[in-house]
């Protein structure tokens, strides 16, 4: 028998945490006519609990859907593999046609190669980006996790107080990386954009956790593994890590004092959560806030804020909301004429991509 996840046991407080955390807001009250962003809204609350419990599900259903087609384990590989070959191959095609097609001077704001794709060049396209992509994030998986990294070698810590307070560190450091690039690459914002797309601010929105983390790459937190901490330890510092992140989802918390200097308070997640300008891509740490100082993405509260995304997807479907930049991302790829600008709108960050896309709709481009 397996052991217990630690964020599964943390379900009842969760919830009462929520249940106290509403209780104060009416006992609270805003002022007349103040909509509070704290405040919980019937719809949203359930569109992130379901995603709660989704996240919850997710690893064991993606592991079963993925292994299938991992490079070096599953019988699908040579598949995927194949599929992203022929993929690119017909995109590559397509290309050198639509450019041979494109003869004389272009018109007036149509660069050569400009015409728009035909919709099986898009798809073939989306079959390459999209099969290379997966390639590489179940290889890397596969290579870099803890288990595999910690059988390589002799080296045992143990699992004393010391080792498991070296696995939160260690974890929290990875976790600032991870984090900053899941807002720096679309990538893995398509995977982390679910966490951001509620308006509101409660301990509701920290259970608004993405699904699709096995289709992204990072800094491999396998690496802890190599300095001789034990899987299951490295396991327990992801779920306290966790749980730490849940209670700074709040806005009935204020400042506190010292503290904001060292630990990551709810003041310092507002900010991170808030699409107002000066706070975008701002304060990625989870227990610790050092991190974001000593790297210069440190931002303090001081206008209020706005939550939600810089354009607001306006549902609480949770289909729309787990797959809406996944689409948006698929219809880029698949409008691109060039491969950097395929790979550029996967890799790049969306910031990069809505300025890219206005450059090509000024050109003439689709």
């Amino acid at each position: 028998m397996g052991r217990a996840d630690l964020t599964v046991l943390a379900i009842p407080g969760f919830l009462g945490a929520m249940a106290a955390e509403y209780t104060w807001q009416r006992r609270h009250p805003g002022r007349p006519g103040d909509a509070r962003p704290g405040d919980y809204e019937l719809r949203d609350t359930l569109t992130s609990l379901s995603m709660g419990l989704a996240s919850l599900v997710a690893p064991y259903a993606m592991k079963r859907l993925l292994d299938p087609v991992t490079p070096g384990v599953g019988r699908l590989a040579k598949v995927l593999l194949g599929g992203t070959v022929a993929g690119a191959a017909a995109t590559t095609v397509a290309d050198i046609a639509r450019l041979r097609r494109t003869t004389g001077l272009p018109q007036a704001g149509v660069i050569p190669g400009g015409r728009p794709t035909s919709a099986w060049s898009g798809a073939s396209a989306v079959a390459a980006v999209g099969g290379t992509a997966l390639a590489a994030a179940t290889t890397w998986s596969t290579v870099t996790s803890g288990q595999r990294l910690f059988a390589r070698h002799g080296r045992d810590l143990g699992g004393g107080p010391l080792v498991s307070a070296l696995a939160v560190l260690g974890w929290d450091a990875i976790y600032y990386w991870n984090h900053r690039l899941s807002h720096e690459s679309r990538w893995l914002w398509a995977v982390h954009v679910v966490h951001h797309s509620s308006e509101r601010y409660n301990l509701s929105t920290a259970l608004r956790q993405p699904v699709f983390e096995g289709v992204t790459m990072g800094v491999p937190y396998g690496l802890l593994a190599l300095a001789g901490i034990r899987p299951a330890v490295i396991e327990n510092a992801r779920a306290l890590n966790l749980l730490y992140q849940f209670w700074i989802h709040t806005e009935a918390i204020p400042r506190l004092g010292p503290l904001e200097k060292v630990l990551n308070t709810p003041s310092h997640h507002r900010v991170h959560h808030g699409s107002n300008r000066r706070y975008l891509d701002r304060n990625h740490g989870s227990i610790l806030i050092v991190w974001d100082r000593l790297f210069g993405t440190f931002e303090p509260e001081g206008e209020r804020v706005v939550y939600g995304l810089t354009r607001n997807i306006d549902t609480f479907d949770p289909r729309r909301v787990l797959t809406h930049e996944w689409c948006d991302l698929a219809r880029d790829i698949a409008r691109s004429t060039t491969w950097a600008d395929r790979f550029g709108f996967l890799l790049r960050g969306p910031g990069w991509a809505d300025r890219r896309r206005a450059e090509l709709a000024g050109l003439g481009r689709p």
